[in-house]
Formats: structure tokens, sequence, C-alpha cells
């Protein structure tokens, strides 16, 4: 299969209309879209990637009144993030709406929703006909693509098209929270931080221990993600100090160690955000073995990039 490469959102938007998969940005990371009434289409979403088919999707929406395309109900506190946070980082699992594949859904009654602020992202899916399922534009396990050049990279030859857009302005996947449950509870940590939203919806909770080891409703909580071909190794407060090695990188906070070949130092935590999932893939072209990262306070995007990390080093 030729993959063709596109800033037309027009054209992106007929590929998908014809039920196939098309990558397009959105300021997160890249997603890899298909049509999320069809079943064929969602299946070829599960083969590009080399994705588990009881790992869930997300849907994207090009505004928030195509919700209800997706979903039969709409609860108070949903329609409270709605209003805060619609177009933006933030997927809400929902009661799936029957007209959505159960294969986006992993056959769970339930569904994650998101309409992204990106503006192309926006444009393209207002030109499809229905929904948007997509998970992240890369191989499954493999760090999530914030550049249409490392889609390209992952996916060529198994994808119909990329649409091309600028680098993703956050550079993690979106914070995730079930609605479909009372109180809402965090499932994945993200840009939009539980901080955040307990200011909006007080009682929004994150997962206890027991419930991480449940079915989960939503990607990124099953399998090990966001993992470059270099071994992981976690920094700071609480971990290990490390020596620099031989053909070894670093990034994080705060200053190396010496011996480190490759180094990403960032002002803050929305930077290391930015910066993670390209800095691995970098690490991976110069064939890097070691990369130490340094695990940032847990309080705000710092709780997503811990997760991130820890997925990534497989703890």
């Amino acid at each position: 299969m030729q993959t063709i490469v596109t800033e037309s959102v027009a054209v992106a938007a007929t590929w998908i209309n014809r039920g196939e998969v098309v990558a397009f940005p959105t300021e997160t990371v890249y997603g890899l879209g298909a049509d999320s009434t069809n079943d064929k289409a969602i299946e070829n979403i599960f083969s590009a990637k080399g994705r588990p088919p009881d790992n869930p999707l997300i849907i994207h929406v090009h505004s928030p009144e195509q919700i209800w395309e997706v979903s039969e109900k709409i609860p108070h506190t949903a329609e409270t993030f709605i209003h805060h946070f619609f177009p933006g980082p933030l997927t809400l699992i929902l009661k799936k709406n029957p007209a959505v594949s159960p294969l986006v859904t992993a056959g769970l009654l339930t569904v994650g929703v998101r309409c992204p602020i990106h503006p192309v992202a926006r444009a393209f899916l207002k030109q499809c006909n229905h929904p948007v399922a997509a998970p992240s534009a890369n191989i499954s396990g493999r760090p999530s693509s914030t550049d249409w050049k490392a889609v390209y990279d992952d996916l060529q030859g198994k994808i119909r098209c990329v649409l091309k857009g600028p680098q993703s302005t956050i550079g993690l996947e979106s914070t995730i929270v079930d609605c479909s449950e009372t109180p809402p509870r965090l499932l994945r940590a993200g840009a939009i931080s539980l901080e955040t939203l307990r200011k909006h919806v007080p009682e929004t909770r994150a997962l206890t221990d027991n419930e991480k080891q449940q079915r989960p409703k939503s990607p990124g909580l099953k399998y090990p993600h966001y993992s470059p071909s270099a071994r992981i190794k976690l920094c700071g407060s609480g971990y290990p100090d490390y020596k620099g090695e031989k053909n070894s990188a670093w990034i994080g906070l705060s200053s190396p160690p010496e011996g480190i070949s490759k180094i990403s130092v960032c002002k803050d935590p929305e930077e290391y955000a930015y910066k993670l999932f390209s800095f691995f893939r970098e690490c991976d072209r110069e064939n890097i073995e070691v990369i130490l990262c340094e695990m940032p306070p847990a309080e705000g995007i710092g709780l997503a990039i811990r997760d991130r990390l820890k997925r990534a080093a497989e703890e």
C-alpha cells in the first residue's frame, strides 16, 4: 500500500469516508483515525498498529454537539467537564451509542470521546461523515508520534494517508476521566491535571490500586507503552542515582551526571512533556543504549510524565 502525505484536510477526510485509515495531528499526539461506524476500517487500525483487540479506542468529534452521535447519555458531571474543557486535551468515558462499532470499545458498553482543540484536527473531523476513532499513530508499545515524520517512519505502507501538520504542542496523550460512574474517576493523567478537574467537579478521584486491576475502560492502562529501543532508567527522588554510561542519554529538569553523550534539560514540566516522545525517537535514531529519565514532581502534568516514564520502563 502506498501511503500519501497531504496538507489537505479535504483529501484526508475523503480517505476516511472511503473506509481507509488516516493519521492526523492533534494538540496531544498524532492520531490514527478511521470511521467509528465502520468495522472493517476499525480492524485496519488494530492491524496497522499491531494493537491488541481488547484495548479500546477513543473517538474524536469536531464539536461538543457531535457527542450525541457517540454517547446516548451525558451525565451532569460530564456536561460540566465539556463546558470547561471541550475542545481540549480531555477524554470522557460515557455510555456508548449503539451506532459505534463494538470493535472501538473492545465490547464494552462505554466509550471514550474527546474534541481536540487543534485547528487542523477539527477542520479534518468536520469533513468526515462520522466521528473518528483514533488511538495514537504509532506501532503499539512504541513512543507516541508527535510529528508527521515519526508517523510516516512507523506506518508507511500500512495506512492510506498522513495528514501533515505541525508538531503536537502538548506531547502527551489526553487526560481520561470516567464519567459513566459516580463519582468520576481519573483513569489516565494528562495535561489537564486532577487538581484542575477538581476545581470544577470536586468529587473527581484517582483510581485505587484494586480498580487498576479491573478491565480497563480506556487505552493506556493495560499494556506496556511508550517504550523506545533504549533501556529506560528512572532517576530522582526515591530512585537510584546512576552514573553516566557509554552511549547514554539524559532528559529531565536538572543537570545530568557526567559522562552523558546526549542531553535534554527542560525548563519546566510542560517542556519535558513536549519533548519526551520525540527525544525517545531521537535516541533510537542515534542508537543510544540507555536513557536516564528524571522523575518530575507528581503534580500537574508531572503526574502524566511520571505515568508515561513508568510504563516506558515497564515498572
